[in-house]
């Protein structure tokens, strides 16, 4: 597989600036910058590197930029945590698409890249002209809630990668059925081997202060936010999930931007766009003319 390129964009804060960094896979049709763009946002605990698959596809035809949000992967850690929050999220990818120098991007956005993609999309201006949100609305599922609890925020510590592996078996277990070869792909850059010779998760734990600060509670009804989206929209879902419930997977299709649906049987939360008919599903989407 191509490695992208690894940037970075200096971003602001009220305690300051830090460094948001991105991974780059240039069109291979030669267009360079001048190629449309697709953003891929990863979840809560992950990184850009998340949609290696999903990018090395879609960059035959598209500039794919897939950020580290602050905290995670190579970015900067922030010196607060109140930071690990969608306002300053919005604010970092705002810069983000800014340092791209386009005027429009297409948006691929799991769990938390989802959210911060939906509240983007439904601001005037917006630079979001078609939008995929993965296994996430504008109301969540407290059980779902309930389960990222108890795990965000750990920072276990693994003798041998061989461990480490083993053990997000059990974590990751929602995202569904992978193959090894395609569970590498979920824990090699997720997975990181520290200072000390030992194996750890590559996130700072302090993300989960916010989080459990609100009890795990959702953003208040985000359904007004959702309605004023007027992109199109393909809503993906795990059939398992435990995050977004059917029934408001069904509202999406109904209302704001009338979501086109698609539910991938033996995945809960969320799919992860490794398997060949999840990212089939994105990229026939991503090549549809705007209405």
């Amino acid at each position: 597989m191509i490695e992208p390129r690894l940037r970075y964009v200096t971003c602001a804060s009220p305690r300051g600036l830090h460094r948001l960094a991105y991974w780059e896979w240039a069109c291979e049709d030669g267009r360079g910058a001048g190629a449309p763009t697709v953003v891929c946002v990863h979840g809560l605990t992950r990184s850009g590197r998340d949609f290696d698959a999903l990018a090395a596809q879609l960059s035959r035809r598209w500039r794919v930029v897939c950020p580290d949000m602050i905290g995670r992967g190579r970015s900067d850690r922030a010196a607060d945590p109140h930071l690990y929050a969608v306002p300053q999220y919005l604010a970092d990818c705002v810069t983000l698409i800014a340092r791209l120098d386009v005027e429009r991007v297409a948006w691929v956005g799991t769990s938390m890249g989802g959210l911060i993609g939906m509240l983007l999309a439904s601001l005037p201006g917006t630079p979001i002209g078609r939008l995929v949100l993965n296994d996430i609305g504008p109301m969540l599922d407290p059980a779902g809630l309930e389960r990222i609890g108890a795990y965000v925020g750990q920072d276990p510590v693994y003798a041998t990668e061989a461990e480490g592996i083993a053990s997000l078996r059990e974590t990751m277990r929602n995202f569904g059925p992978h193959s090894d070869d395609q569970f590498r792909l979920l824990t090699r850059h997720y997975l990181v081997r520290r200072p000390d010779g030992r194996w750890g998760l590559h996130y700072d734990p302090a993300i989960a202060v916010p989080f459990r600060e609100q009890g795990g509670r959702a953003a208040a009804d985000l359904w007004p936010q959702y309605e004023a989206i007027g992109c199109p929209t393909l809503l993906v879902r795990g059939a398992e999930s435990d995050v977004l419930s059917a029934d408001t997977a069904t509202r999406m299709t109904q209302c704001g931007p009338r979501a086109r649906r698609i539910d991938f049987a033996g995945v809960g939360h969320a799919p992860t766009f490794i398997a060949l008919d999840q990212i089939d599903a994105v990229e026939r989407f991503l090549s549809e003319e705007n209405p």
